[in-house]
Order: structure tokens, then sequence, then C-alpha cells
């Protein structure tokens, strides 16, 4: 009888901290709606670090701690493995993000058989954004597709973003593409398009700024990079998890 009172104490206690652990849960998430009320989405899990939640708004992520008192802005890095964990929770957020991608909405340059699919969100005007598309045969060479999407970063309605829509309503994309990133301005042209979409896209992959390039699992690579040394780079990313095992 004693063995089975244990048992159910057990049980109940089992209960009862699940139970705590979902209110606390539902307490923070009421502290971050309060801070962010036009939130598409908010999820809330525990990381390593007892009494910290990490919390993942849209495409942000964030922590708090579980009493609702704090919130910690930042990256967690496992001083251990030197994994950073919150790049690793933000690229697993990007993954699925630019899974629900319509590569019709891409305007792509690409080789016969490429070892590596980049989505590129690019700036008509962005100097960097230029340098990299002179170079796009390069890129190519190296086996890497670039999958440009519109990122203008003035905004929508800017004088680039314009330019954008101009280059995805041409009868010719990529040389229009390839015009506009040479300084020509595009005849002004309007269609039904892509342009806001994908720069909002972009806000909630966390761009900042361009060009910024995306692996296919959601890794970032943000900035310029010459075509060889971004062979590289990919080249590195993918044997990571070969060296891992």
């Amino acid at each position: 009888m004693r063995h089975m009172k244990t048992i159910i104490t057990g049980s109940l206690l089992a209960i009862s901290l699940n139970a705590v652990a979902q209110q606390d849960f539902s307490i923070v998430e009421e502290k971050i709606r309060g801070l962010a009320p036009n939130a598409n989405s908010i999820a809330i899990s525990e990381t390593p670090i007892e009494g910290v939640l990490m919390v993942q708004i849209g495409g942000d992520i964030v922590y708090a701690t579980a009493d609702g008192k704090f919130l910690i802005q930042g990256r967690v890095v496992n001083l251990e493995t030197r994994e950073d964990l919150t790049e690793t929770a933000k690229a697993e957020v990007r993954q699925e993000l630019l899974g629900g991608i319509d590569t019709a909405k891409q305007i792509t340059f690409a080789p016969e058989n490429p070892e590596y699919e980049l989505t590129v969100f690019t700036d008509i005007d962005c100097g960097y954004c230029r340098k990299l598309h002179a170079q796009v045969e390069e890129y190519n060479e190296n086996g890497i597709s670039i999958h440009y999407m519109a990122f203008p970063r003035a905004g929508i309605g800017s004088k680039s973003y314009d330019k954008a829509v101009s280059v995805w309503c041409a009868e010719d994309q990529q040389d229009a593409m390839t015009q506009a990133k040479m300084g020509s301005d595009p005849d002004p042209l309007q269609c039904e398009n892509p342009i806001a979409e994908q720069y909002q896209l972009g806000m909630a992959l966390g761009v900042t700024g361009t060009p910024a390039l995306l692996t296919a699992d959601g890794t970032l690579i943000p900035g310029y990079m010459p075509p060889e040394k971004l062979r590289a780079r990919l080249d590195e990313l993918t044997a990571v998890p070969a060296a891992a095992e």
C-alpha cells in the first residue's frame, strides 16, 4: 500500500510540475505578446540553460526567463562544442520559410548541373549586389546557382522597388536584371509581381542588408563573397555534418 501511495504521489507531482511548466510558458507568452502585439506567431521552447526559454517571434529569436520577468537578446553559444545555438535555431526557421518559396517567382542564373542552390536577396542599386552579378557566370562555373529575390532596401514604393518591378515585368527578365545591375534604368513597366511579397519574406528571414545569400538548409551568408571563396565556404558548410559523424 505504501509503495502504491508513493507511485500515486509521484504521478501527482509529475502532473503538478507539468501544469507549472505550462503556466510558466503562458506567463512568458503573455508578456511577449504585450511587447509584440502584432506578431503572427510566437513559439516558446526550453533551452539547455535552466530557467531560460527560447522565444521565436516570427523569424526572430530572443530569450526569456521562465518567470517572465526578463527578456534577453543576443546569441547563446555552447562553449564546449562552439555551436551557436541561436544561429542553429534561426537556420531552422529560415529553412521552413524557404520551403514555401515558389521558384517560378525567382529570376535564376544557373549552370546545367548545379552543386549548390543559393537564394540571393538583392537590391538593384546595391553596389555589392552589382559586383556579385558582374561575376554571376563565375559563380555558375563554380557549380553555384543564383536564385534572385527582390529586397529593395529603401522599402516598398522606393525607386529601387520600382526598378525591381520593371525587371520582373520585362519580357526577358535575365537580360533586364543584367542591364539594371550595370546601371541602366529599366523601362518602367507594371504587372502582377511578387516584389512586395519577397521584400516582406526577406524581413521575416532576418535580412538586413544586401546581398544576402541563403543556403538550402537556412544558413545565412551576409554580404558579397568572391566566387571561389563562396564555393570554399559552401564546401566547408557541407563538410561539417560529415566531420561530426
